[in-house]
């Protein structure tokens, strides 16, 4: 339906409203009483006979500028903002003057229909590991496969276990996984037949006990093997995070468009305990595609975009061309800067990806292995594997400093954004996932670009049908 046709219904409703006559006076005994004046009024007619809901009290009729009564619309529902004391939000920086939307349109849209039921419509919310062994067939026949993985001799893997290195991170792997029962390391120790007579894999596992701490020693080496890789994805991680932060708190467009949406939604809420709102938790972004215009095709999300779209374009377009434009080319300038908000928050959006539990645990079990390092340095005093290693823990203590003190900032500009959005919050107890904001964000922006080629669509087709054709 095009803006036009839309603008012809709603003017049509309006003069069909405004035909309905008033209800009868009260009939004269009401004033006899002051007990009975103070009753609710009778119900109003619509003029067929039948009678309207009551009016709200006048606390809560919605009034326009002129002072008079503006149209129901349907509701956003959405939950407020509480206040952060000692600490700016997002919310301080919108201006109430900044942005302008259509209202006969949007009362077009959104309005609630004469034929239609009075009832409030309520938004839908959507809303192989190897068993033990030492001489059992099943565990000789897992060990076996491991063994074949390896691409070392047993005797070269005493030899790397002594010097402290000598092997690649698919043979640690591996032999990590041969660890022994006492039972089976006792079985293997206590075998005094030929040797010649045990399987490769008994050989290996065989040859390995007889040095001290030897797979505590593995489990060393495959620390350290894996500790750079470990300590890098993590600092990107702990980028990220920081960077989308940053988008965020910078995005003017973004910010435009919280206005935009604060604004819509305060006018459709009006007259309401929702109405007159400062801020509102972003999740009510995600609901603005569940209310719909009186075609049955336009959302609140598509007149929002709508609305920004024209109000960029404009600006876009005075500042290169001045005051004189086509309506075409600003509409293409301000869907193409709207279409960009996706680019511009890419941290953001992988962010959501993330999970601060998982992080958590990775850094808890970097820390873990650092300590069993040492302890381990404290029972082996000689060898080439001490030497090996002590060379590492000088340098992976450092960076693992690093770590948990990247680790603390970004936790606390998680922290930050929050409350930046979402007022004075308990992150533990009102956010089960700390980085829900992102999650909120990305799953908005995946409905905003489809809304964006919907209208990108209608700029190509002569369809008028078409949202916003």
């Amino acid at each position: 339906m095009s803006r036009e046709e839309i603008k012809e219904t709603h003017s049509s409703t309006r003069t069909v409203a405004s035909n309905i006559p008033p209800p009868p006076p009260p009939p004269a005994f009401l004033h006899k009483s002051k007990s009975l004046s103070s009753s609710s009024s009778p119900p109003l007619s619509n003029g067929n006979g039948k009678a309207l809901p009551p009016l709200p009290s006048s606390q809560q009729v919605a009034l326009g500028k002129d002072g008079c009564p503006l149209p129901k619309l349907k509701p956003l529902h959405w939950d407020k903002v509480r206040a952060a004391p000692n600490s700016s939000t997002v919310w301080d920086k919108l201006r109430s003057s900044s942005f302008e939307f259509d209202e006969e349109m949007m009362e077009s849209l959104f309005g609630y229909n004469l034929h239609i039921s009075m009832k409030s419509e309520e938004a839908k919310t959507k809303t192989p590991s190897p068993s033990k062994h030492v001489l059992e067939p099943k565990r000789l026949h897992n060990i076996t496969i491991l063994s074949k993985a390896l691409n070392v001799t047993a005797e070269q893997v005493c030899a790397a276990l002594i010097r402290g290195e000598g092997l690649s991170l698919q043979d640690l792997e591996a032999l990590s996984k041969m660890v022994p029962t006492k039972e089976e390391e006792a079985k293997l120790a206590s075998y005094k037949g030929d040797i010649l007579e045990l399987g490769h894999a008994e050989k290996l596992v065989k040859a390995m006990i007889q040095i001290p701490s030897a797979f505590a020693r593995i489990e060393a080496m495959l620390y350290r093997e894996t500790f750079e890789d470990e300590v890098l994805h993590l600092k990107k991680s702990f980028s990220i995070l920081e960077e989308a932060c940053k988008e965020l708190r910078s995005s003017r467009l973004f910010l435009k468009l919280l206005e935009a949406v604060l604004k819509t939604g305060n006018r459709m809420n009006m007259g309401t305990t929702r109405g007159g709102a400062k801020a509102f938790k972003l999740d009510a972004l995600l609901k603005l595609s569940d209310v719909k215009g009186t075609d049955g095709k336009t959302t609140l999300l598509h007149f929002v975009v709508q609305e920004i779209i024209r109000s960029e374009g404009i600006r876009v377009s005075d500042r290169i061309m001045g005051k004189i434009h086509q309506k075409e080319s600003y509409r293409r300038m301000g869907l193409d800067m709207v279409s960009g908000l996706s680019t511009e928050l890419c941290n953001a959006k992988k962010t959501a990806t993330i999970d601060l539990d998982v992080v958590a645990s990775s850094v808890a079990n970097l820390r873990e292995g650092m300590r069993r390092l040492q302890g381990l340095m404290g029972k082996e005093m000689e060898g080439g594997f001490v030497r090996s290693m002590r060379a590492f823990i000088g340098d992976g203590e450092r960076k693992l400093r690093e770590v948990q003190g990247e680790e603390e900032r970004v936790l606390v500009r998680v922290r930050e954004i929050t409350e930046y959005f979402h007022g004075d919050v308990n992150v533990s107890k009102d956010e089960s996932n700390p980085l829900r904001i992102f999650v909120i964000v990305r799953d908005f922006l995946s409905m905003l670009d489809n809304v964006c080629k919907e209208l990108r669509a209608s700029l190509r087709s002569p369809n008028p049908l078409l949202p916003f054709g």
